[in-house]
C-alpha cells in the first residue's frame, strides 16, 4: 500500500452521514453497498485507489475501497467480502445493513496512489479487485495500454466479472478451482521500462508479485494490503514528542503508542485501525527520525522521513517533533 505525501498541505478528509441506497449480491460471499447523500447532494469526487472509512452502527470502523464509477457523483460504492474470521465489520454489513440506514463515513482517503503511465499491469486477488476497478476505468479513458490478471477462489466468487469481462482480451481470469494461476513469471519476470504494476489481494499473492519484481525499478510497484505486515518485535524506549501546533511536550511510555499517548494528553489526533494499515493517523514529521513500522510506506517513502503513522511507528532517537 502506497501513500503520497501532500507536499506540506494537510488534507482533512470529509466526514458525513450517508444513506444506504442498495445492498446487492455480486458473487459468492461478496456484496456491494451503494451510499449516497440523504438529500441527494453531490458527493466529493474520488480518485482511483481511494477508500472511505465506514463507522458502522455497532461502533466498528472499517476501511473499504471505492469501486464505483469515477464520473458518478451521486453515490459511493464499496465491495465487501464476508470473511469467515470476521471481527464484526463484514458480518454486520452482510447480515444487518439494509437500504434506508444511515452510517457515518469519512473520506475519500488516498493510500494507494494511481500515477499516469503509458502502460499498466493490474493484478487482483479476490476482493482486491475493488480498488483496481476505477484504475482500469481511468487507464482506459486515457488510452493507456493495460492488462489485468484476476485470481479468485472460484469463478462464482469473483465479483464484477461480468463488468470487467466487457473489456475483452485485456482481462484474464484465474479461478483456483480450475487449477490456474496468474503467470507472474511471464508477466513480471523481466523488468519493463515505462510499465507500472498495481496489485491488491492476499499477502501470498502480493509477496509473490514483490519477489518477481525484485529487479524492477522500485517506483514501478504499487501495492495495497488487506492486513498489516508482521514486523519483528523491537524493544520500545520512552520518548518525548514535541507537538508544534499544540505547543505541548508529551512523554510516550514504553507500553504506549505515540497515538495513544497523544490521545491521553488531549492532543487532537486521528486513528482508526491501530495497525499501521489504514493511514488515518498519518502525521507530518518536523524533526527527528521515525522508526517506521507501518505497512503503507515504500522504502523510498521511508527514506524521506517526512511523515509517519503514529499508531505503530516510533522514534529512533529520544525526541521526535511532530506537526500536531
Amino acid at each position: 500500500m502506497k501513500a503520497k505525501h501532500r507536499a506540506g498541505v494537510e488534507t482533512v478528509p470529509n466526514e458525513f452521514h450517508l444513506m444506504v441506497r442498495q445492498v446487492r449480491w455480486e458473487a459468492d460471499g461478496v456484496v456491494t453497498v451503494d451510499l449516497s447523500d440523504p438529500n441527494n447532494a453531490e458527493l466529493p469526487p474520488f480518485k482511483p485507489g481511494e477508500h472511505i472509512e465506514v463507522n458502522l452502527p455497532t461502533g466498528i470502523v472499517r476501511q473499504y475501497s471505492l469501486c464505483g464509477s469515477l464520473d458518478d457523483r451521486t453515490m459511493y460504492r464499496i465491495g465487501v467480502l464476508r470473511e469467515h474470521r470476521s471481527r464484526g465489520g463484514s458480518e454486520y454489513i452482510h447480515s444487518f445493513l439494509r437500504p434506508g440506514q444511515r452510517i457515518r463515513v469519512r473520506g475519500p482517503i488516498n493510500n494507494f496512489d494511481f500515477h499516469p503511465s503509458s502502460e499498466y499491469i493490474f493484478i487482483a486477488g479476490g476482493i482486491g479487485i475493488t480498488p483496481i476497478l476505477p484504475m482500469i476505468e481511468a487507464a482506459d479513458a486515457t488510452g493507456s495500454t493495460w492488462k489485468l490478471g484476476y485470481a479468485g477462489r472460484s469463478a462464482n466468487s469473483m465479483a464484477f466479472s461480468d463488468h470487467i469481462g466487457g473489456y475483452g482480451d485485456r482481462v484474464f481470469f484465474y479461478p483456483r478451482d480450475k487449477l490456474v494461476r496468474i503467470p507472474l513469471a511471464e508477466w513480471l519476470g523481466n523488468p519493463q521500462e515505462g510499465v507500472d504494476v498495481y496489485a491488491c489481494g492476499p499477502e501470498s499473492l502480493l509477496s509473490a508479485v514483490e519477489n518477481h519484481m525484485s529487479k524492477w525499478r522500485p517506483e514501478a510497484l504499487h501495492l495495497e494490503r488487506f492486513r498489516a505486515l508482521e514486523v519483528p518485535p523491537k524493544p520500545n524506549y520512552e520518548i518525548d514528542v514535541i507537538c508544534t501546533r499544540s505547543e505541548r511536550l508529551v512523554t510516550v511510555r514504553c507500553d504506549q503508542s505515540i497515538l495513544a499517548a497523544l490521545e491521553d494528553a488531549g492532543v487532537p489526533v486521528s486513528g482508526s485501525c491501530k495497525e499501521g494499515l489504514c493511514g488515518t493517523c498519518e502525521t507530518k514529521v518536523v524533526d527527528g527520525i521515525p522508526d517506521h513500522r507501518d505497512s503503507i510506506l515504500t522504502g523510498q517513502d521511508r527514506s524521506i522521513n517526512d511523515r509517519m503513522f503514529i499508531c505503530v511507528s516510533r522514534s529512533r532517537g529520544a525526541t521526535l517533533t511532530l506537526d500536531v
